[in-house]
């Protein structure tokens, strides 16, 4: 009877582990936002961004953008200029190879412009 009790304990363990990963793959998945990133730029406790920053046409104007935003928001943790620079980057650094050259070499511009405009020549 012992026996017949071990055999069972492995089964049920092995099954439930089986449920465990299964659900863990594909329930988290639907829950949770598939671009995580993409709700950071969104709700960041950083900075409130005005929608379509980065796709603006002029270095000067995302600069001037994430400036305003980075001076008016009263929930950053650190400095205007850090706030506004490290959101430019993060955007950068996870659009990745996907973003297109002209939009990626805008938005470097985008950097140095920021950088002007905050007087740390």
């Amino acid at each position: 009877m012992a026996a017949g009790k071990h055999a069972t304990r492995k089964t049920a363990k092995k099954s439930a582990k089986t449920r465990s990963t299964a659900r863990r793959t594909t329930g988290t998945r639907k829950t949770s936002s598939k671009r995580w990133s993409q709700r950071v730029t969104r709700e960041s406790d950083a900075l409130d961004l005005k929608q379509g920053v980065f796709k603006q046409t002029s270095a000067k104007k995302i600069a001037a953008s994430l400036k305003r935003s980075a001076e008016h928001s009263a929930r950053r943790k650190s400095g205007a200029y850090r706030s506004a620079l490290s959101m430019l980057t993060f955007y950068i650094n996870r659009a990745g190879k996907t973003l297109p050259k002209t939009q990626r070499t805008r938005l470097e511009r985008a950097k140095v412009e920021l950088k002007h405009q905050f007087g740390r020549d």
